[in-house]
């Protein structure tokens, strides 16, 4: 599966890293490699979404890791981010599903939005 969405993968690793440039400083190529890491099991998850038709499956994925990211210290604005860099590089590359990941990725930005906003600032 990784080789399938390689080249996707690897242009929305650049893109996100082009728009956040501070991760580089931070974290520099170990994070790089987690990044790619962290796109191939989003990946997974499209795929299986895709395999039964079901957005939610996604979706759910996305609140799930949303909640344990933003209980690490990380905003909801980075894996937003990171699911628009791999939208982006989806229509710039055309892969088999592409449309309905497209989709999916777009539901799940609504759901993390939505849940952001019904969460109470815990600062």
């Amino acid at each position: 599966m990784e080789n399938k969405y390689k080249h996707v993968i690897d242009e929305a690793v650049v893109k996100l890293y082009d728009r956040y440039p501070e991760l580089d400083e931070k974290f520099g190529e170990a994070g790089r490699k987690k990044c790619y890491e962290d796109n191939i099991h989003h990946f997974n998850y499209l795929e299986s979404a895709a395999d039964v038709g079901e957005s939610k499956v996604f979706s759910d994925y996305a609140l799930w890791l949303n909640s344990v990211l933003v209980s690490r210290g990380m905003k909801s604005d980075h894996l937003i981010d990171n699911f628009k860099c791999i939208m982006e590089s989806l229509e710039e590359t055309r892969v088999e599903k592409g449309e309905a990941f497209e989709l999916y990725l777009k539901q799940a930005i609504e759901s993390i939005q939505a849940a952001d906003r019904e969460e109470p600032a815990s600062s």
